[in-house]
């Protein structure tokens, strides 16, 4: 991988791990467009690595929310009144939101790193982001506000977290749909989808490190891997910022066209010619 190719994929992440059009089945799709040939040990690290910038875009967008969560889950803990601040109670939430997809992640990790070099799966996954956003749509009232979810809403989110372990899947689309059709308003979805990435992404960029290490050529890959890290925490930081303000006027649908047309053309390239 040349730094050119890591600073376009980290363009990349940083712009779609926030978008509801999967980030991962870019990382996936792109190269395979391009007529990239990565290096294969060096797909998968890449892709959970460059989501920690995207991790660290998080922390700092949102860095006074997570500073009250945090002061408040510890003060709960103090106090043994888990649940007493709102603030701690979302902390709790985070949590329990992340348990569906961190358990079917260690099931099913063998062919989630398959998928990872798979141009037609994630194809196909798109087309299921594609009907998550439409559904996400149809069902709920969208008015609801974080504050007032119960833990059937939080555990609901949480499988539709689970589903995008597969890339092609936007994590961030179907925890946003997910939240809709339990009557989030977009952009109460869209925070929570975001806030409850970072345990899930943290155990995921643990995971990524340690496979790299695996490998006896890490430090040729350390220089492409920190380019694409700083690109996407720069660039997911303005994603953020943007999807927050867009979803307050507008639906998915177009995200939903998106991913169709890209599953389609893939497929098409794939097998036509």
């Amino acid at each position: 991988m040349t730094l050119f190719q890591a600073l376009l994929l980290g363009l990349v992440q940083g712009i779609t791990e926030f978008l509801p059009i999967s980030s991962s089945g870019h990382l996936v799709l792109v190269p395979f467009l391009l007529g990239w040939e990565i290096t294969p040990e060096l797909v998968f690290p890449f892709g959970i690595l460059v989501q920690l910038g995207t991790l660290v875009a998080v922390f700092i967008y949102f860095r006074e929310n997570l500073q009250q969560i945090i002061q408040n889950f510890l003060n709960g803990l103090r106090t043994r009144n888990p649940f007493e601040h709102p603030d701690s109670a979302l902390g709790w939430k985070l949590i329990g939101a992340t348990i569906p997809a961190g358990a079917i992640g260690l099931a099913f990790n063998g062919s989630v790193k398959t998928a990872f070099q798979s141009p037609v799966l994630t194809a196909a996954a798109l087309f299921v982001t594609a009907a998550l956003l439409l559904i996400s749509e149809r069902i709920g009232e969208k008015t609801g506000e974080i504050a007032n979810m119960d833990w059937k809403d939080v555990l609901w989110i949480g499988f539709f977290q689970a589903l995008a372990i597969f890339p092609g899947v936007s994590r961030s689309g179907s925890t946003i749909a997910g939240g809709m059709t339990r009557g989030l308003k977009r952009s109460e979805a869209a925070r929570f989808s975001f806030l409850m990435s970072i345990p899930i992404m943290l155990a995921a960029g643990l995971e990524g490190i340690l496979e790299l290490f695996r490998s006896p050529h890490y430090t040729q890959f350390l220089p492409t891997l920190i380019v694409g890290f700083l690109t996407a925490a720069v660039v997911g930081y303005f994603a953020i910022d943007w999807l927050l303000k867009f979803l307050n006027h507008h639906s998915l649908k177009g995200f939903s066209i998106y991913c169709i047309l890209l599953g389609t053309l893939v497929l098409f390239l794939n097998y036509a010619i």
